[in-house]
């Protein structure tokens, strides 16, 4: 079976050649995805490769934040709009949805859809069709939709924050992602194939892991997937002068005691409790932190928004750890 490599879905454990193998079921089975799993585990690159490896390949892939969408103009922006259908509809606009026809619409986060708009997918859902907003012509569109969420679907819908109708028309075929701590030796084969693109990215040496380096990628858990392990290993490629990483500075950072995996528990010297509770409580900050800004897609606002927090203060704990910057704008 063909590998995903070029999509960058790379590994090679019984739990993801599983996922690959899904994934070319799924390319050759014209009907609306479902993917589900942790943010970071590459729900989108998985969606590009169902797409690409399917009969739409030499059409459009759409990918749509469902959570950047702005809630006022989110059928303006789904469906398009005719001109002067509101003040600052200067031109016609085919939509995103227009944008993808032929080819795959693939809608991230689309928990985040308010109710009005889970209203008015679920109406083009159920035979393609659709009006601009200010048009009165009824169009259809072909088009593949795919949709993606770090939340449980099920759960929200009981909770009656997510349509129990729609997931139903969502939930055709359904694709697990599985976090990498679960993804047996993939995170080692993962980080060599980073530090191999990073080196023909920045046209630099190729650096290896140290023995050090690799007994901390095995043993760190990896709240963050596949997101947070190529974040360090960028960080640790451009700042580290050796040629062999210990990922020493990632060890200390990351790799309190309450990281460690059930296996490693009293393998050591455990630290003092004020020290073990210290450490517990950056690593849930700075996990959690880079959980909600990957979800906002680096947008510090949006994070701050998801978390329920003020944003000076949230700002805060994003330099603190030193995750992404504060360039994206208060009103964002």
């Amino acid at each position: 079976m063909e590998g995903l490599s070029r999509f960058n879905l790379i590994g090679s454990s019984p739990q993801f050649q599983k996922t690959v193998a899904q994934i070319h079921s799924m390319a050759r089975l014209d009907a609306t995805v479902l993917v589900n799993g942790e943010t970071g585990t590459g729900k989108e690159l998985a969606v590009r490769a169902i797409h690409y490896l399917s009969a739409r390949s030499d059409r459009p892939f759409v990918p749509v934040n469902c959570g950047a969408l702005s809630e006022s103009l989110v059928e303006s922006e789904l469906f398009g709009h005719e001109r002067g259908a509101f003040t600052d509809a200067k031109n016609a606009s085919a939509g995103l949805i227009g944008e993808a026809a032929g080819g795959t619409l693939f809608l991230d986060e689309v928990d985040t859809l308010s109710p009005r708009a889970q209203a008015a997918l679920l109406r083009f859902l159920q035979d393609r069709t659709y009006r601009r907003v200010g048009g009165g012509t009824l169009r259809q569109v072909d088009v593949r939709v795919a949709v993606a969420s770090n939340a449980d679907l099920r759960c929200l819908a009981e909770a009656r924050l997510f349509r129990k109708d729609l997931l139903y028309r969502l939930n055709v075929i359904t694709l697990h992602m599985p976090p990498l701590r679960e993804r047996e030796g993939d995170a080692e084969v993962l980080a060599r194939a980073m530090l191999q693109r990073f080196s023909h990215q920045y046209r630099l040496p190729l650096k290896r892991l140290h023995a050090e380096g690799r007994d901390f990628i095995e043993r760190y858990p990896w709240p963050g997937n596949v997101r947070e392990l190529e974040n360090v290993m960028h960080r640790e490629f451009l700042l580290c002068e050796e040629s062999e990483l210990r990922l020493a500075e990632s060890r200390a950072e990351l790799m309190p005691a309450s990281a460690m995996r059930p296996s490693d528990a009293g393998k050591g010297e455990l630290p003092a409790f004020r020290e073990a509770k210290a450490r517990a409580v950056a690593e849930f900050e700075r996990s959690y932190v880079f959980a909600m800004l990957s979800r906002a897609d680096g947008n510090i606002s949006r994070a701050a928004r998801l978390a329920r927090q003020d944003r000076s203060a949230f700002g805060k704990l994003v330099r603190k750890y030193g995750i992404g910057h504060e360039d994206d704008g208060a009103a964002a």
